[in-house]
């Protein structure tokens, strides 16, 4: 089996780095999430994010991106499904009300913010998740054979790792901001904005390429 050198898990790391810590769906989720729910109550959001991506990838490497290549169909589905149901978070971001706060942390909000499963399965409709995840079965998993699912392997658990320590960090941001903006009226304002940035996200990964 060929053997993986240092060069190869610098140039991965700063790939999952670079992929995860950037703004986009996930971690604009997860900051509105903060502001509106608190930190606590989005661990399991978070938690879904980190497993739910590097699952997926492994599940790319592993054939899944080919197998829906191959049926074109079933890949704009997933496409346009996923810009739709985007679209239907961002709406659901920009209603949601709390209704105080307490030391950062919301006393009441309308809805309830994304179970664990839920991330998980939001990866699949994700177009960016399925940007990186084609990117870096593309790009970072170059050795052959065995060596490639070791490789697959090994960048999935670098997701996992860079993953939770990005959403920890957008998620604070989110409690930051409902630390400083504690009114009703201010979160809402700020949610609307998240819901925004969610949609500009989406826009580009639809038609950028």
């Amino acid at each position: 089996m060929e053997s993986i050198g240092a060069g190869w898990f610098i140039s991965a790391l700063a790939f999952a780095v670079s992929m995860s810590a950037t703004p986009g769906p996930n971690n604009t989720m997860l900051t509105a999430s903060g502001a509106t729910w608190g930190l606590r109550r989005t661990v399991p959001h978070m938690l879904g994010v980190s497993f739910g991506f590097p699952a997926m990838l492994l599940a790319l490497a592993l054939g899944a991106g080919e197998l829906l290549r191959a049926h074109l169909f079933a890949l704009a589905v997933l496409r346009w499904g996923g810009a739709a149901y985007l679209l239907w978070l961002a709406w659901r971001i920009a209603t949601a009300r709390p209704t105080a706060t307490d030391n950062g942390e919301p006393v009441e909000a309308g809805g309830r913010p994304f179970s664990f499963l839920q991330a998980v399965l939001f990866q699949w409709v994700n177009p960016k998740a399925w940007v990186i995840g084609v990117a870096a079965v593309l790009t970072q998993t170059t050795a052959s054979g065995r060596a490639e699912i070791v490789e697959a392997v090994l960048l999935a658990l670098m997701f996992l790792a860079v993953t939770l320590m990005t959403s920890v960090f957008w998620i604070l941001v989110g409690v930051g901001a409902a630390r400083v903006l504690r009114t009703p009226r201010a979160l809402h304002g700020f949610n609307i904005a998240m819901a925004a940035l969610l949609v500009a996200s989406l826009l580009p990964l639809l038609w950028g390429e």
